[in-house]
């Protein structure tokens, strides 16, 4: 008995182009449609040809997929569980905006170090010159860290892990395929019950710039890039977008469930978006 007809989202000239522009290296890319949730491509590197899973793999060759050290099994795109570093400096600084921390014109200054308050530590920019003042659209263009630990340490834990929550990070996406990682925030209840420490100020900072503990799979950076894009409606992603019965014209769309995520003033997106967009032209 034949079984339903199922449309896909995937488009097989940009999963091929992915593919190709990934080479033999390792790697995962993830391409979302910010309006629909429907993922176009999705690629895991190195892959491995399916096909004779169909009639029975042998064990050698089973035993060869298995232990091989490019780990082709391995579906780094929904698994792959990576610190996200600056990527997630977006979504940060759209934490401050909503928190009132922060306003776009804001400056803070970076010598190429920060220091909390009372200690002499130093975390280190990136840049160890420093970038000097910037406002949260040279932030995000030049990738300062020193702006970013001090609107993380403003924040605070107890108020950016949430929100980072509801772009979709520590959680798993509800994608319709098996096997989805969730990552993970970390916060001082994770780490108190995890490993037994108190949480420092400074892991807020490391926190800020996507370092530490902080992991997320690379759908769920597409993900909340495409909720950002999307000023808040977070869709989930969907590899399958109809279904219907041999023969029949019309298809039945498969549910997608969405939320809101509440950024205060919706001008905080088009600030954010905007600096997002120099990011690109620099």
């Amino acid at each position: 008995m034949a079984g339903r007809d199922l449309l896909l989202y995937l488009d097989t000239a940009l999963q091929r182009a992915a593919s190709d522009a990934l080479g033999d290296n390792r790697g995962a890319v993830v391409a979302i449609d910010p309006r629909t949730g429907g993922v176009l491509a999705l690629v895991s590197k190195p892959s491995f040809d399916p096909n004779p899973f169909v009639e029975g793999i042998g064990q050698k060759d089973y035993r060869d997929l298995l232990y091989s050290p490019d780990k082709p099994l391995y579906n780094r795109a929904i698994r792959g569980q990576y610190p996200p570093g600056s990527t997630v400096k977006p979504a940060v600084a759209l934490a401050g905006l909503a928190a009132g921390v922060i306003d776009a014109r804001k400056t803070t200054y970076c010598p190429g170090f920060y220091r909390l308050p009372g200690q002499s530590h130093k975390y280190r920019c990136w840049r160890r010159g420093g970038h000097g003042s910037v406002n949260l659209e040279l932030a995000i263009v030049q990738s300062c860290d020193v702006y970013f630990y001090d609107l993380a340490h403003n924040l605070g834990i107890e108020r950016l892990k949430p929100f980072l929550g509801e772009l979709g990070f520590g959680a798993r996406t509800g994608i319709d395929l098996a096997g989805e990682l969730g990552g993970l925030v970390p916060s001082k209840e994770w780490k108190e019950q995890v490993r037994k420490q108190l949480w420092y100020p400074g892991e807020t900072l490391i926190l800020g710039i996507g370092q530490g503990a902080f992991l997320a799979t690379p759908l769920q950076l597409a993900v909340a890039t495409a909720t950002l894009s999307n000023r808040g409606h977070f869709i989930v992603p969907r590899v399958a977008r109809a279904s219907r019965l041999p023969g029949d014209k019309q298809a039945t769309d498969l549910a997608v469930v969405s939320h809101t995520v509440d950024a205060g003033d919706p001008k905080h997106w088009d600030q954010v978006i905007h600096a997002m967009a120099q990011v690109g032209e620099s």
